[in-house]
């Protein structure tokens, strides 16, 4: 089910799945930067007995018309905002790509709604050439996922073409990835469908992946229990991935609380959004809710 949550400016749309019980435990999951809610699907579905809670970001989904300012400490805001509204008093917080950032940044300005982080193949500041303007990163790190934005397309056909040949989904297409995709496209008052995103959400939040004072601070000042899952590969299935071993190792150095482990045969899409991908992300979620404030997260089975 969805409800709609009052933020500033209007309302954020919110996926919830599994039981109506406050008592249940309790996932948070933030997706990417281009994303909605529909990104977490298949993780939900691997874990019926937790209530799972996923909203569209500000500038995303069926949240697109709520207005700027964007950045990491406003969706912290946000998330905020929803599980107060759903009378959440501590969650698990999972967030992939771009949502990383911000579970980091919720984490930081509000430090016990979060049990405990899990870093779905982001968090670290972007490994990018210095120098690059924010919309060269842009360019650089999404490329065709930025490019749709302001594409229109015909029909749903039309849109479901467009992704075909991305080198992240080949052999991967699934029904959840045809849901995701169906839920992207809206109608466009210019005639025809455009991708749900707002541009303006897109540029504003990728500047704050590689140079975000907000996100810099979360980091320096790390105080509860994470994990990074990375993906082997990256935004079209090219290896090393948006991470490279030897750049996490770094910040494994400076963040010594910080447990990295990578989940095989997946990319940065795949890892959330199919098999292992997906199933190994829920058992990482289940362990992270059995462990104590404090504690160190564990490694389940299915990831190296």
């Amino acid at each position: 089910m969805s409800i709609d949550v009052p933020v500033r400016g209007g309302l954020l749309r919110t996926g919830v799945w599994g039981p109506d019980d406050p008592g249940a435990p309790t996932v948070l999951a933030i997706h990417g930067v281009t994303a909605s809610h529909r990104t977490w699907a298949m993780v939900a579905e691997a874990l019926p007995e937790f209530r799972f809670i996923a909203p569209d970001l500000r500038g995303r989904g069926r949240s697109n018309t709520l207005p700027g300012p964007y950045g990491m400490p406003v969706h912290a805001e946000d998330l905020a905002a929803v599980l107060d509204a759903l009378k959440v008093p501590r969650a698990v917080v999972a967030g992939h790509s771009m949502g990383a950032f911000a579970a980091l940044v919720l984490a930081n300005l509000h430090p016990g709604l979060v049990q405990s982080l899990v870093l779905i193949d982001g968090g670290l500041p972007l490994d990018v050439p210095a120098g690059l303007s924010d919309e060269q990163v842009v360019q650089a790190v999404l490329g065709s996922a930025a490019e749709r934005l302001g594409q229109p397309f015909a029909s749903h056909e039309e849109y479901l073409g467009f992704w075909r040949p991305h080198p992240a989904f080949a052999g991967h297409w699934n029904p959840l990835l045809l849901d995701y995709l169906a839920y992207d496209l809206q109608p466009h008052p210019d005639g025809g469908f455009r991708a749900a995103t707002s541009y303006a959400a897109l540029a504003e939040d990728t500047a704050e992946l590689h140079r975000g004072a907000a996100l810099l601070r979360a980091l320096e000042e790390l105080a509860h229990p994470v994990q990074l899952l990375r993906a082997p590969r990256g935004l079209f299935n090219e290896e090393p991935g948006l991470y490279a071993p030897g750049y996490v190792q770094q910040w494994q150095q400076r963040l010594p609380s910080l447990v990295v482990t990578d989940v095989p045969d997946t990319n940065h899409y795949t890892i959330v959004m199919d098999e292992p991908g997906a199933g190994s992300v829920a058992g990482v979620l289940r362990e992270h809710s059995r462990f104590p404030a404090g504690a160190e997260p564990g490694v389940p089975d299915g990831v190296a």
